[in-house]
């Protein structure tokens, strides 16, 4: 082939030839088109475009792109384009393109199995699937595969999920054509939102943003113990937010912080196991949620700044409890900060990179005080980004064009796997529609907890866990909010509370064996035994194994309630996190024995039930507090007692005889 030159970026390499240029047109008329949509400029020109016609195309130019982009045999290195990849990318692309100039005609005929219906769209689904298993990998495929069997022989099966008989084109129309199918929820918010915002991330990386935050977290914590842990934490968080995925995350920062923290005197597997915590973690926190929260937004038909609010106090638990953790274990491992020679000025970083707060503000802006829908904020976010950074770079660098256009090649072929995960999802779920198995589902997970919250809660967080081994955080959210969080909500619990429930169980997955992605991949880098990693990313995230349990019993925790409540809740459980991470990690201000360990970690789980999570519940929230302030009272007490023995001693040592 020939020469492979980077397009302003060290991980876009695309060849000179017919190819490689055919893979960035497409790629860039996938990122471009989502941008058009995002700020209405279809409608604007008059152009009057049914979502699902959008959608169609841009499947289509999907399932082209990924032909072309990925190899037959997954993992495996593309040298050229076989001839049979050059078939389905055509035939992919054209399914894609008729049904988005005829879905207008054929979407009242579903019922009557439109002959060109089926084929445009059996031909979709069927490269979809092939599109998914190349880009993800068997597990989701197979689970699709398994629905579609389902849907076809769903009326075999005995018993309470048993569903009703259809024939392929009936279910080939119906998954193809209908809202609630392929073309439904979950792919149009990954076309209308989720791409906008991978452009964001990647903009702002292009334009030197990802620097400034990885500067920023270096001044802001490298000076305290255990700071390269903090660093990475600070940064994984900032970056995981708007990555979209833990993996990215986790790669992306991981080559830079775990070397850190291996030099500060971390093992490989405790360095691998924050960082993976880290990464994670981002997923849940606001502003973006790494574009869960969209479709949290969608699936309940709520404006998303409510997610936002919602997901935002479980969030910072989630992370009060990692830096408490990184903290004591490194004044118990007396790990040092970095030298200060080492550091960057925090004042000189944000004069050089104070400009990239402005995209941030604006979308929060355009957000919450102006309630515009995410794809039109982020359009606007990217506007200020372009802008400011264009006029200031960063430390006197600015971003070439060329670094511009690449992010948008590049956002283009990161849109492919969830583009296809979408479209999988979107044909489970419009399988759980037709056949009334969703319904069945429901009744079933409702009849196995007897009726009984907490247990249906315990079984609900199995299957979440076992559900989302191996896919990507979009697929884990998106067939759990169809699988799970109905039963849910069937037992009285809060939809938002019912669907942060089963994404952050989902998204657990990523750090429980067996399969552990984020952990292995960070395990990868530190070179560290994976089963270690994952077991240390377990403990320091054991905050996301409590929290959903709370915040589905008191809807304060998800910011619904009086101000007072709110404020309750949320401060016992701040303490209570604090309490409990001294007895997991046996350090205070002193080492801790068994006991005394045991005797903060249950004082701790005392204080964080929020006190208005069931009858009794505020008892056990005073008794919490009040023995919490004894225990910590003790331990600075005894602290200053054997300081003043010190001194004592000092000062009798030093005078004379």
């Amino acid at each position: 082939m020939a020469d492979t030159p980077t397009m302003g970026d060290s991980d876009v390499q695309v060849s000179r030839d017919f190819v490689g240029y055919t893979k960035i047109v497409i790629a860039s008329a996938i990122t471009i088109a989502a941008l058009l949509w995002g700020a209405d400029l279809f409608r604007r020109v008059g152009l009057n475009i049914l979502t699902q016609q959008f959608v169609a195309g841009m499947l289509g130019l999907c399932l082209a792109l990924t032909f072309l982009h990925f190899p037959f045999r997954r993992g495996s290195t593309r040298n050229n384009v076989p001839p049979h990849d050059w078939v389905l990318a055509a035939i992919g692309l054209a399914a894609g393109l008729y049904l988005a100039v005829e879905i207008p005609n054929l979407v009242d005929l579903v019922l009557m199995r439109p002959r060109d219906g089926v084929i445009a769209g059996g031909a979709l689904l069927v490269l979809s699937i092939e599109a998914l298993r190349r880009s993800t990998g068997w597990a989701l495929p197979i689970i699709v595969v398994l629905f579609l069997l389902y849907g076809l022989f769903g009326d075999f099966v005995p018993g309470m999920l048993q569903g009703r008989a259809t024939d392929i084109e009936r279910l080939t129309a119906y998954l193809a054509i209908d809202v609630n199918g392929m073309l439904g929820l979950p792919i149009i918010v990954a076309c209308t939102v989720i791409i906008a915002f991978l452009l964001f991330g990647s903009l702002l990386s292009a334009t030197g943003g990802a620097e400034f935050l990885s500067d920023l977290s270096l001044a802001l914590m490298g000076r305290y113990r255990g700071g390269p842990a903090k660093i990475a934490v600070l940064a994984s968080l900032l970056f995981g937010s708007v990555s979209g995925s833990a993996v990215a995350n986790v790669v992306a920062s991981g080559v830079i912080t775990i070397p850190w923290m291996k030099r500060s005197g971390y093992s490989p597997a405790r360095a691998a196991g924050i960082e993976a915590v880290a990464s994670t973690g981002g997923q849940l926190m606001p502003p973006v949620m790494g574009a869960s929260a969209f479709l949290i937004a969608e699936f309940l038909q709520i404006p998303f700044s409510q997610v936002l609010l919602a997901a935002l106090v479980p969030a910072i638990l989630y992370y009060l409890a990692l830096f408490i953790i990184i903290d004591l274990d490194a004044g118990k491992a007396g790990i040092k900060a970095i030298p200060a020679s080492e550091l960057p000025r925090a004042g000189a970083v944000l004069k050089a990179g104070w400009h990239y707060f402005l995209p941030f503000v604006v979308m929060i802006y355009a957000l919450f005080s102006l309630n515009w829908q995410p794809q039109m904020a982020v359009v606007a976010a990217i506007g200020a980004l372009l802008v400011t950074a264009l006029a200031f770079g960063y430390k006197g660098k600015r971003p070439k064009i060329a670094d511009l256009f690449a992010s948008i090649y590049r956002t283009g072929l990161g849109a492919l796997d969830i583009i296809v995960i979408t479209a999988g999802a979107g044909m489970v779920i419009g399988v759980l529609s037709l056949t009334g198995l969703g319904f069945s589902l429901t009744l079933t997970l409702v009849s196995v907890g007897e009726g009984n919250l907490f247990l249906l809660l315990l079984i609900s967080a199995v299957v979440c866990i076992i559900l989302g081994m191996g896919l990507p955080t979009v697929g884990v959210y998106v067939l759990l909010a169809a699988l799970v969080a109905p039963a849910i909500v069937e037992l009285g619990v809060l939809p938002i509370s019912a669907h942060l429930y089963v994404m952050y169980f989902g998204l657990l997955s990523f750090l429980t064996p067996p399969v552990a992605v984020a952990a292995y991949a960070a395990a990868t880098i530190a070179k560290a035994d994976p089963l270690s990693t994952a077991l240390h990313s377990m403990r320091l995230g054991w905050t996301a194994y409590i929290v959903p349990f709370l915040f589905v019993s008191s809807p304060a925790l998800v910011m619904q309630g009086a101000p007072l409540e709110i404020v309750l809740a949320t401060s016992t459980a701040v303490f209570g996190v604090f309490l409990c991470s001294v007895g997991m990690v046996g350090f205070m201000v002193r080492p801790l024995g068994p006991l005394h360990r045991l005797v903060f970690f249950v004082t701790g789980i005392l204080a964080l039930v929020p006190y208005n999570a069931f009858a009794g519940a505020d008892y056990t929230d005073v008794i919490g507090v009040l023995l919490g302030v004894v225990l910590l009272g003790w331990e600075f007490w005894h602290r200053y007692s054997a300081a003043r023995r010190i001194a004592l001693a000092d000062a009798l040592a030093q005078s004379p005889e």
